[in-house]
């Protein structure tokens, strides 16, 4: 039997001992004969691929006590419980961070001294401590493993600067080889993690990207998101999914939201305790509840099979956490929905978060949204845009499994657009980007073109007349097909490729499907026409009418009555009680007993005539806005606490205070702010706005800042609304 194949009958036998299996998937045994054989090694393995083996196999091998450095307490403490369950001590894994008291501390320590530990987890902070040091350094060390190494990456999706000190640290207690493992990393990363790890000479596994059983699918973000997504999981009733949202806030409340509309939700993010963080997560594992609501801070390391979908209702700040983030889905091979609710202005919002930090860390973070935001708004099959973006190629005409090549859109040629673009790159020498090069395309004179004298090029305006998406279509395109290249690594500069020369010498038809638009209604509220978000046009059209009779009776304008959202509302779920009515968006017990009965009356006819089955379990229930902060402004205008004073008791500014009262006015609840009005305004102004109000068909901030005009404040206006909405409205 030669030496190789011994070493196999060798890996192979530890493989079925410690784990079970009888084979090894993808690479994993040349990964860990690498390690074995004491080489450094660099691991790309996509989430799912089985990682954690790469690592823990070897561990249990060899002789000494492996370091496995994680960034999550959580995810040491569910991959320590699996090895214990896999051993008959549990001494064969510990871990140490910041949950163990001293006792416990000294008892890892002890084991380990006594040659009992075979693995233990490090969070970085906790390996910088000095003890900890002088700790490790006198016992035998196997070798370190780095867990989610695109952490030591600014261009990473997780940077944490914690693990730029690994090498120095590792070089202090003893040089033993390294493996980093990571689920995402672009080519630029992977190069930053071997730099600052020290091991360029590093053994370096590449596994594919493609995930073929996951479905890729972007949404646009309209108001009705909510609404969407509890429909999605109603309609996928049973099955395990996540929902990432960015703030911790959005998780709480759409968790809140799905359990008032019978479905089993827990939150999950970082603001929460650690035993209740611990016990949410443990019932998702442990299937008690289908869906958990998190921030990213959710799903590193967590393995569940069977998470059928994953949603995310804000696009994530990068791709590399987009990868990441859908990977939690389909594991076991089997269905992965990934569905993302896109808008512009969600970007915007997070580019706006970045200032006030240095500008390097901002140029980066702003490269990265264009980069999400280009995948997000392109019709290009998604696959194959997000395996490019990892430095692999797709060559698939149609993956028939992503809402682009489900539903394609016709190609356009676009040869004669992509030869003036490849001569306007040349033509800057290659030192701009995609928007300044469309500037010149369009013929667009802005400041920065004007400094460079750009305007005098023979190219400027040349694609004056074509559509700013057929440009940005052409650019992406053609970074897909090999003919230009963006150089991530200088913020995205766009440089012609040895491929876009040879095109330019010799052209051939060039065909592209225009870009999505997605980002046209972003700064404006959804236009609210007949039917525009009612299932039943019919019946809002009727409700539309019986609103008019209403108010033209009490002498109010009809947006007193009730929003044309809350009628789209009606006319989708078909509410027939005053209890079921207030489960409408906008309409609190006040204005349901004041305004509701006519309404449901005439639902419940409309119900009966029709012989319609009410959509019980597409009913979209709100939640009474219950946050402390909102409670105690309710209390403190209860109590007649001066705005100007309760704000300043909040932390807030006083416009943020009013953001606040005019959420709980228009979510139904009836406040009092006379006191603070009558002592704070002049008597003619209030009458004044107040009347106008009283008249207009609209409570259009803007409409009526511009109507009454300037001898009227932005803050009186908004002030006297929020009166007037209390008293007629709720």
């Amino acid at each position: 039997m030669t030496t190789t194949s011994q070493s196999h009958a060798n890996l192979v036998a530890s493989l079925k001992k410690y784990f079970g299996f009888d084979t090894f998937k993808g690479n994993q045994e040349a990964i860990i004969a690498s390690l074995l054989d004491g080489h450094d090694t660099f691991v790309l393995m996509p989430t799912g691929g089985g990682k954690s083996l790469c690592y823990q196999l070897p561990a249990l091998m060899m002789p000494g006590t492996a370091i496995v450095i994680s960034p999550l307490i959580a995810l040491m403490k569910n991959q320590v419980d699996a090895l214990r369950s896999l051993s008959e001590t549990d001494l064969i894994a510990h871990f140490l961070n910041s949950s163990l008291n001293k006792a416990a501390i000294d008892q890892v320590k002890a084991d380990i001294s006594a040659g009992l530990t075979r693995l233990l987890y490090v969070a970085p902070e906790s390996l910088t401590k000095d003890e900890n040091i002088e700790f490790l350094k006198s016992v035998p060390i196997s070798f370190y493993a780095v867990d989610e190494a695109h952490c030591i990456s600014e261009w990473g999706h997780d940077f944490r600067p914690e693990y730029r000190r690994i090498r120095p640290i590792i070089n202090d207690i003893c040089d033993r080889p390294v493996i980093a493992l990571t689920a995402t990393a672009t080519p630029k990363v992977q190069h930053d993690i071997q730099k600052n790890l020290g091991m360029n000479n590093a053994q370096v596994f590449k596994s594919s990207f493609n995930r073929p059983n996951l479905y890729y699918e972007i949404r646009p973000k309209t108001s009705n998101v909510d609404r969407d997504i509890i429909r999605f999981v109603k309609d996928n009733a049973g099955k395990s999914g996540i929902i990432y949202c960015l703030s911790r806030k959005k998780v709480e409340e759409l968790a809140e939201m799905l359990r008032v509309n019978d479905v089993k939700a827990l939150p999950y993010h970082a603001g929460m305790d650690s035993l209740t963080r611990t016990a949410n997560q443990d019932a998702f594992l442990l299937e008690k509840v289908d869906i958990i609501v998190a921030t990213i801070a959710f799903g590193m390391g967590i393995d569940k099979p069977d998470v059928r979908f994953v949603i995310h209702y804000d696009m994530p700040k990068s791709l590399e956490g987009y990868y990441q983030e859908t990977g939690r889905a389909g594991r076991d091979g089997g269905e992965g929905r990934c569905i993302t609710f896109y808008s512009a202005k969600d970007l915007r919002k997070m580019e706006k978060f970045m200032q006030g930090k240095p500008v390097s860390e901002q140029e980066i973070g702003k490269q990265l949204l264009i980069e999400t935001a280009n995948y997000a708004e392109s019709s290009v099959c998604r696959r194959r845009s997000l395996l490019h973006y990892f430095g692999e190629e797709y060559d698939v005409e149609n993956c028939g499994n992503c809402d682009n090549c489900l539903s394609p859109k016709k190609k356009v040629e676009a040869k004669d657009c992509l030869l003036a673009t490849l001569e306007t790159i040349i033509a800057l020498k290659e030192k701009f980007k995609a928007e300044y090069v469309r500037d010149i395309l369009k013929g667009v004179a802005t400041s920065d073109v004007k400094s460079y004298h750009h305007e005098e090029l023979e190219v400027f305006g040349c694609e004056q007349k074509t559509d700013d998406k057929l440009i940005n279509a052409v650019i992406r395109h053609a970074i897909l097909a090999g003919l230009i290249d963006r150089d991530i690594e200088n913020y995205g500069l766009l440089k012609v490729t040895d491929a876009g020369r040879e095109f330019l010498k010799h052209p051939r038809s060039f065909k592209v499907v225009e870009d999505t638009e997605f980002s046209s209604d972003d700064d404006i509220e959804p236009v609210k026409s007949v039917g525009s978000g009612a299932a039943d046009a019919e019946l809002f059209s009727i409700l539309k009418d019986l609103r008019k009779k209403t108010a033209r009776q009490l002498e109010l304008p009809p947006y007193v009555i009730f929003q044309d959202s809350s009628l789209e509302a009606m006319a989708t779920t078909y509410p027939i009680t005053i209890d079921e009515l207030q489960n409408i968006p906008g309409v609190g017990a006040g204005k349901a007993r004041r305004y509701g009965q006519a309404f449901v009356d005439i639902i419940r006819r409309h119900v009966e005539q029709n012989e319609i089955e009410r959509p019980e379990d597409l009913r979209v229930r709100t939640v009474p806005n219950k946050s402390k902060q909102k409670i105690a402004i309710i209390q403190g205008i209860d109590r007649k606490i001066p705005l100007d004073v309760l704000a300043s008791s909040k932390g807030l500014e006083f416009d943020e205070l009013l953001d606040e009262i005019e959420a709980i006015v228009y979510s139904g609840t009836k406040i009092n702010i006379n006191y603070f009005v009558n002592d704070a305004m002049d008597d003619d102004h209030l009458e004044d706005i107040f009347e106008y109000f009283k008249e207009s068909e609209s409570d259009d901030l803007n409409a009526a800042i511009e109507e009454l005009g300037d001898d009227y404040t932005e803050e009186e206006i908004r002030l006297v609304r929020i009166k007037f909405l209390s008293e007629l409205a709720n």
